[in-house]
């Protein structure tokens, strides 16, 4: 969490020395699972944040070398804050990787609790949509409230131990804040994943992004998966019958393919978006630089938000 100075608190016991990477905390979040899965061990320290805002504010003041926060899942889709965050006017942070995560959340409460006796569900706001059917068959009676990660909906609750509450929220979580588990295994599917990405600070001179720069503490190296490039674009034709299509084709008439493509409403005049979307290969690749070239003569702003290896 963050010292009174605002400035992230060292972690107990961390070595000197060692890069520090801020994560949305605390202890016992999915992002601080995603963290040591997606990362070498003993080679960076961690630091938790209260919030996605605070974590990514963190790596702009240079308190911490790298971030990872959560930037969609599969159940629920996109977490719309990191996204703005990727967006807005400062374009100062760069995707440097991702980690991607099996989710499984569990019911969690201060002391063994009926189901009927609950009266409100305490979690991230992402988390609800990842278990409609439970909260709608079982606990449609409960109200839901939003924490600012499931490990401190977690950590409230057992600390709280006030008879109704429960959390959504990790087994590990529970485990560290002696919250007892009512039910495990509570969302939709099995197959949720949550997708992570690693930030660093994009060099404020665009020329001194070819130079080398210091590697994130990651375990893979994009030589198995291939490479994904994240791109974020919009311009005045937006409100124009097909602009959009003459964006994309700039993608599809190079055989580029598109992973994923969404769009985000501009914080300004109602009805422009900005367009978000991800594709197979490197920024460094000639069909792929040549597509952003092409983007950039029809668009008011095509900016690469990183380039990076995939996690499969």
């Amino acid at each position: 969490m963050p010292a009174d100075d605002g400035e992230p608190e060292a972690a107990a016991g961390a070595t000197p020395g060692l890069p520090r990477v801020g994560y949305l905390g605390p202890a016992g979040t999915f992002t601080e699972e995603a963290l040591y899965a997606s990362a070498l061990a003993d080679s960076f320290e961690p630091v938790a944040l209260a919030t996605i805002y605070d974590t990514v504010l963190a790596l702009r003041r240079a308190a911490v070398a790298w971030a990872i926060v959560p930037i969609e899942n599969s159940l629920d889709g996109s977490v719309t804050v990191t996204l703005d965050l990727l967006a807005d006017e400062h374009g100062d942070l760069e995707i440097v990787g991702e980690a991607r995560l099996a989710v499984r959340h569990s019911l969690i409460a201060a002391a063994p609790t009926e189901l009927a006796a609950l009266d409100t569900v305490i979690t991230h706001p992402q988390v609800p949509g990842q278990c409609t059917r439970f909260l709608r068959s079982e606990l449609a009676h409960a109200r839901v409230q939003p924490a600012s990660s499931t490990a401190e909906a977690v950590r409230l609750v057992s600390a709280a131990g006030v008879p109704g509450q429960a959390a959504l929220g990790t087994r590990l979580a529970a485990g560290i804040y002696g919250g007892v588990v009512l039910r495990e295994g509570v969302q939709d599917r099995d197959d949720n994943v949550t997708r992570f990405v690693w930030l660093s600070r994009a060099p404020a001179n665009p020329a001194a992004r070819a130079e080398p720069r210091p590697r994130p503490p990651l375990r893979r190296g994009g030589e198995d998966g291939g490479w994904k490039t994240s791109v974020v674009f919009w311009g005045p034709g937006a409100t124009s019958p097909g602009w959009l299509v003459r964006c994309l084709d700039e993608f599809a008439r190079r055989s580029i393919n598109l992973t994923k493509i969404e769009s985000r409403p501009r914080r300004g005049e109602l009805g422009h978006y900005m367009f978000f979307v991800d594709l197979q290969g490197s920024a460094g690749e000639p069909a792929v630089r040549q597509a952003l070239a092409g983007l950039r003569t029809v668009c008011e702003q095509a900016r690469v938000l990183g380039s990076y290896p995939v996690d499969r």
